[in-house]
C-alpha cells in the first residue's frame, strides 16, 4: 500500500501487481510448453493446477495412460523423498527403452513432458527452469 499526502489527508492507493503477475506467469508457462511441444522428439504435455489442467499430446488415444503415468510418477517422487528425508523432488526423470517423461513443479502447476528417448531432456528442463 502506498499512501500520499493530499491537503493533509491521507489517501491510499493500492496497486494490483498480484494478478497480473499471477497471469503474467500462466501466460509466460503455457507460451514455453507450446514451444517446447514443438522441439523435436517431444510427444506433449499435461500440466495441471488446483483449479485447471491442459492437455497437448499428438496422439490423444493414449490421454489416460500418459495422465495415471505422470500422476503415479510425481507421487511415487513424493513419497520417496519423504521416506528418506531429501526433501521437496525438484524433477524427476523416468526413462524407458523408447520413451522418457520430465516432470516438474513451477509455483503450484505440475507439469510432465512426455519425448522419445533420445530428446534432449535437459534444453527442456533449463527452458522451464528460466521461467
Amino acid at each position: 500500500m502506498v499512501k500520499k499526502r493530499k491537503n493533509e489527508q491521507e489517501i491510499a492507493t493500492l496497486a494490483e501487481p498480484i494478478a497480473i503477475e499471477e497471469k503474467a506467469s500462466a501466460n509466460n508457462l503455457r507460451g514455453a510448453l507450446e514451444e517446447i511441444n514443438r522441439y523435436e522428439g517431444v510427444v506433449g504435455y499435461i500440466t495441471r493446477n488446483t483449479t485447471s489442467a491442459s492437455i497437448d499430446l499428438k496422439d490423444p488415444t493414449k490421454i489416460k495412460d500418459y495422465a495415471i503415468l505422470s500422476s503415479s510418477a510425481i507421487d511415487a517422487s513424493e513419497e520417496l523423498s519423504e521416506l528418506f528425508d531429501l526433501g521437496s523432488p525438484r524433477s524427476i526423470i523416468v526413462e524407458g527403452r523408447s520413451a522418457k517423461m520430465l516432470s516438474l513443479a513451477i509455483d503450484e502447476n505440475r507439469m510432465s513432458i512426455f519425448m522419445d528417448r533420445e530428446a534432449d531432456g535437459e534444453r527442456i528442463l533449463k527452458r522451464l527452469r528460466a521461467l
